[in-house]
């Protein structure tokens, strides 16, 4: 092993000693590969050269190389063309793709499987991790590829974006509404502010939002706690970083009190508690959407619901033609995205308020690329209850009848008869919904919309995305309390998504 750049064993445990490892050549390339036990320890590797890159066949240490990175996604390709053999350049296609990869930013998904802060490209990450969700979507199509290339497919692949899709389903892990909104949120990227950056998860998505080419962030908090972050995190790309709180921003802030308060000296606000407001980093961030030093908003990750809600009212307000604010939730279920309205803001609407929760919902669903189909969701069918919670969805749906007969709503109706098409023509063939597959809900009140949402997410771990705010001027999206990074990074899909909306419409 002498001056050797690579080793690579396939033998028995403990065979190679320290002596050995100091033998080889500088930044050697150790692959241990005896299983249960390596031809040297991990741990000793390590600590007898600094410059090592090692790897072994355990999921305990770092580059974990596993023969289920490979074989079912080599077999997966062959099959999928109907390849006559697996030649070399199927297997040489398969490696490429692993190594490039494991170049590409780590979903959180397998940093949170693996314990890790943020997996990144390097030493102790040369290879993907096992669980990666996106192996079935990288290596089969290159192996494909590369047996339709080399002559050994029977059925070649031309449609490579819908090849790619089905791989997806195959794994149940479907979620092409959110790879649309990620696609066309990179179309034109945002600016966009993140009020609580100073929290590892939010500055975790941020990161990710910038590396994905999905958003530029501009990086609200305490800027000591956010700096110490960025180095656990080897975020080093050159980001905005303000701090309400201290004298560098002073001028920015004495810009938006003056501002903020000729707006509202009449109602009494004095320009020191406008002053003394710009300095929570809420007001601050909406100042910045409202002046247009950013595109979008996003807060909420540590912070009650209603408290964050409060200043953006406050200050970004109602949209034109608004009279209410009011959020979806985006449910990724096994039957498709589900919209869920209202979960976060109104607690009892009247008929007038659903009227105008349904229209926003509408909007929404069409701004995912979706026609939307909707019912009134209540605890009777089609006047069955006399009760003044289900006559006032009656009263709803009667109205938007009347007023919007081509928005394809119905109601009220049982949750189970909104979604069961068979049972829905059944039992009222008259429905309008009949026939058509529901994929949007509206509920008669807070408690009812906010249980469901949770109870999806939890039960059958549907994703969620939301709430998704809807209602106000400027594009401004309020986490849940303690959101995962997966929830930020959606939600500031949604956020980029809404700003480039918002510009079409004021153009």
């Amino acid at each position: 092993m002498k001056d050797a750049d690579v080793f690579i064993g396939l033998s028995t445990s403990d065979i190679v000693n320290p002596q050995m490892l100091l033998s080889m050549a500088a930044n050697p390339i150790v692959f241990a590969m005896a299983n249960p036990d390596p031809e040297i320890k991990y741990h000793l590797a390590v600590k007898t050269r600094d410059d090592i890159i090692m790897a072994t066949g355990r999921s305990d240490t770092p580059n974990q190389v596993n023969n289920v990175l490979g074989f079912p996604f080599i077999f997966r390709g062959a099959l999928d063309v109907r390849a006559t053999s697996i030649n070399e350049e199927m297997k040489k296609a398969a490696v490429i793709a692993l190594a490039e990869l494991a170049k590409e930013p780590v979903p959180e998904q397998v940093n949170i499987a693996y314990g890790e802060t943020r997996l990144t490209f390097g030493k102790d990450y040369i290879i993907p991790k096992p669980f990666d969700p996106r192996l079935i979507a990288a290596i089969p199509p290159a192996v494909a590829k590369a047996a339709i290339d080399s002559g050994v497919a029977l059925a070649p692949i031309t449609n490579w974006e819908t090849y790619e899709d089905a791989l997806l389903e195959r794994m149940g892990s479907d979620n092409k509404i959110v790879r649309l909104l990620f696609n066309r949120a990179k179309l034109n990227p945002k600016r966009v502010v993140f009020a609580e950056a100073d929290q590892l998860n939010v500055l975790k998505a941020a990161q990710i939002v910038l590396e994905e080419g999905m958003a530029t962030p501009i990086l609200l908090g305490r800027r000591d706690e956010i700096e110490r972050l960025m180095v656990e995190l080897e975020f080093d790309d050159e980001v905005l970083i303000i701090d309400p709180k201290d004298d560098e921003s002073s001028i920015q802030k004495n810009k938006y009190a003056e501002i903020y308060w000729k707006q509202q000296q009449r109602k009494g606000v004095t320009l020191f508690a406008a002053q003394k407001l710009m300095r929570e980093r809420n007001y601050f961030a909406a100042m910045m959407v409202n002046e247009g030093d950013a595109d979008a908003l996003i807060s909420g990750y540590s912070s009650n619901y209603g408290s964050v809600v409060k200043p953006m009212l406050k200050l970004i307000g109602l949209a034109p033609g608004s009279t209410r604010i009011a959020t979806t939730n985006v449910m990724i279920t096994q039957r498709g995205p589900m919209f869920l309205s209202d979960t976060a803001i109104n607690i009892n609407p009247s008929a007038d308020d659903l009227i105008k929760i349904a229209q926003m919902t509408s909007g929404v669903v069409k701004m995912f690329g979706l026609e939307p189909v909707m019912a009134m969701i209540s605890y009777s069918n089609f006047g069955s209850s006399k009760d003044k919670t289900a006559t006032k969805v009656k009263e709803a749906v009667s109205y938007l009848h009347r007023r919007h007969p081509n928005l394809l709503v119905d109601g009220e109706l049982q949750t189970d008869f909104a979604l069961n098409s068979e049972m829905l023509k059944a039992n009222f063939s008259f429905s309008r919904l009949a026939n058509k597959k529901v994929n949007t809900l509206i509920f008669p009140n807070l408690e009812s919309a906010n249980i469901t949402y949770k109870l999806l997410k939890e039960l059958n771990k549907a994703e969620s995305i939301g709430p998704i705010m809807m209602g106000l001027r400027k594009p401004v999206h309020i986490l849940q309390l303690g959101a995962s990074v997966d929830e930020i990074v959606n939600m500031t899909a949604i956020a980029v998504v809404d700003a480039q909306q918002k510009e079409k419409t004021a153009r």
